[in-house]
């Protein structure tokens, strides 16, 4: 585990990155002590900084929600990382490729709260009724890393959020089966991706659920009007300059 003051250095290091555009090493390689305790709080310190600075938490993201992306990592349960305002990019925004690292692709359900909701013993039941609406949506992951040793430098690094673009169908939960949501990621016209909201844990619901609970270890709830993004359900795709992902992939999205 950590200091204090070695969180502090990783966290001014990723927050450099930021505003200068070019990526950091691996904090896990710098400090090879580095444990996922770490990263969170880590993460936490850049959120508090840019919240200092007029940012605003509008939601959070979970990620790693297939055993297969858990195995690969070394893991046995998702992470989460911490959506600012500043991520959210309208659907007919045209997005500038320079303004990222080296963006990929990934179409997953996001869900927007009506009400707070905190954990430590949330189940599926307290999720729907908390639960105003849920949107498709494409979250472009991007990374401030110049290489990666674990997953902890994932979770320092937000999770790897560059961006979220929402799609503007909202579906009442009450209206679908979600676990039958499907989706497909297209190219310039070629599907590259398809898959099924059911490979999120089973249910996307059950990303909430992992999410809040999880949150509560840190003291953080829900609040009305957040936006969480569950996970993607389909491989990710790289975003190449010239291309059009939108709105193709999310009208693939079938609600």
């Amino acid at each position: 585990m950590l200091t204090q003051a070695e969180r502090q250095t990783i966290a001014n290091r990723l927050l450099t990155a930021h505003r200068t555009h070019t990526p950091i090493a691996s904090p896990k390689q710098t400090f090879p002590s580095m444990e996922m305790v770490d990263a969170y709080h880590i993460q936490q310190l850049c959120v508090d900084q840019w919240v200092s600075e007029g940012a605003a938490v509008k939601g959070y993201k979970v990620g790693l929600t297939s055993k297969a992306m858990q195995e690969a990592s070394g893991i046995n349960e998702p992470d989460y990382g911490a959506l600012l305002d500043r991520f959210f990019i309208p659907e007919s925004a045209a997005i500038h490729h320079a303004n990222f690292f080296g963006p990929l692709v990934e179409i997953e359900l996001a869900f927007v709260m009506k009400a707070s909701l905190a954990g430590p013993h949330v189940n599926a039941a307290d999720v729907i009724r908390a639960t105003d609406f849920v949107l498709p949506s494409i979250e472009l992951v991007d990374r401030r890393l110049s290489n990666r040793v674990g997953v902890v430098d994932t979770i320092s690094d937000l999770a790897s959020c560059g961006a979220v673009i929402l799609g503007g169908n909202p579906m009442r939960l009450t209206d679908l089966d979600i676990r039958s949501v499907t989706g497909s990621v297209i190219k310039n016209g070629e599907v590259l991706a398809t898959g099924s909201a059911a490979d999120v844990l089973g249910n996307p619901v059950n990303a909430v659920i992992w999410l809040a609970n999880k949150l509560h270890e840190f003291g953080v709830t829900f609040q009305a009007g957040h936006v969480i993004l569950t996970g993607s359900f389909v491989k990710l795709v790289p975003a190449a300059p010239g291309i059009t992902l939108w709105p193709a992939s999310i009208a693939a999205l079938a609600m």
